[in-house]
């Protein structure tokens, strides 16, 4: 009986030890049922005008934007993206490639490549979600191909990433952008069939009255932006939003503020919390504006933050306080309905 008490003994200890190793073994793949933001939701699918997971059930993406990559690629690396995902709670990161400035990616596609590079993988390593962000305001059509059929090339097979194909026309007609928008969706789609490609509107993405009197058709999981900035764009836009949503066009507030429109001025606290409560209460996926150091409103961090993260409270402008909050604030609330 002793005997048979020991090998018992010893088969317990090796079966723990075992399912140990398994453990530890799937945490490091990244295949723990709980691992991960994207392990647990999947590749992402647009269900009517609504944002959801691999399961089908409605979810929401909060995070925030670095800046211009060809101004702040000092923010450009995995261990900032690794920060927002941890200590802010961001299940989504944008990497807004810059067109125009000095140094953008016609003028310097290497650079602009090092820079959002670590970003895309950072967030892919991580387990949360990616936006590319093709940031212009001109329009670049045969760069907007070439650069993300090299995208869905390379990232295509991850779950992780969305393609935003032009950040904010300005001032160009919707007739314009659509057939832009077209053309680079057929390049992507040629490639990857199923991820998210985020489709902009005129006027810094607010005219979505027009989008939605002649959307894009037969085109699967595509959601147009909306842009705003709290202190300036007051419930009208919100309304034309609703209105959209009501037609049928599936919305993404793929960056916002709480400054005025030129992101400098007046923090608007209260009409931000505003903003908040009706994107929540919309399930409408959002992403703050901007990961960087300027002079300006909207712009989270003071200069002598480091580029890596770590980002203390003392480090954080106002804004970095206020969107930090929001993001945390709501990581962990069951999804609302609408009000």
């Amino acid at each position: 009986m002793k005997k048979n008490s020991v090998i018992f003994t010893m088969l317990l200890l090796l079966s723990v030890v075992v399912s140990c190793g398994e453990r530890q073994k799937a945490n490091k793949s990244g295949e723990g049922a709980d691992s991960t933001v994207v392990l647990r939701n999947g590749q992402l699918q647009v269900i009517g005008t609504q944002l959801c997971n691999e399961q089908g059930e409605p979810f929401i993406l909060r995070g925030a934007s670095l800046g211009w990559h060809n101004l702040w690629p000092r923010f450009y690396n995995k261990q900032a993206v690794s920060w927002l995902a941890d200590d802010w709670k961001c299940t989504v990161v944008r990497a807004a490639m810059g067109l125009e400035i000095e140094d953008n990616y016609r003028e310097n596609p290497d650079f602009a490549m090092q820079c959002i590079t670590p970003v895309i993988e950072g967030a892919i390593e991580k387990g949360i979600y990616v936006i590319i962000d093709f940031h212009a305001h001109k329009k670049y059509t045969e760069e907007a191909k070439t650069f993300f059929a090299e995208m869905a090339t390379k990232y295509g097979k991850h779950p992780n990433v969305i393609y935003e194909i032009w950040n904010e026309p300005d001032y160009f007609e919707w007739d314009e952008v659509k057939a832009y928008s077209e053309e680079v969706i057929e390049v992507i789609r040629t490639i990857d069939p199923d991820n998210i490609i985020l489709v902009g509107s005129p006027h810094w993405d607010q005219d979505l009255h027009l989008v939605a009197a002649d959307p894009i058709q037969n085109v699967s999981n595509i959601m147009y932006t909306m842009h705003f900035y709290a202190a300036t764009h007051e419930a009208w836009l919100r309304e034309r939003t609703d209105a959209a949503i009501a037609d049928g066009i599936p919305i993404f507030v793929s960056e916002c503020g709480g400054s005025e429109a030129n992101g400098d001025g007046r923090l608007g606290v209260e009409e931000w919390e505003t903003y908040v409560e009706w994107m929540e209460s919309r399930k409408i996926s959002w992403v703050a504006w901007s990961v960087s150091d300027k002079n300006e409103t909207c712009s989270m961090l003071l200069p002598r933050a480091s580029d890596e993260g770590n980002w203390t409270e003392d480090l954080l402008k106002p804004w970095g306080v206020l969107t930090r909050n929001s993001i945390r604030n709501h990581s962990d609330l069951p999804i609302k309905t609408i009000l």
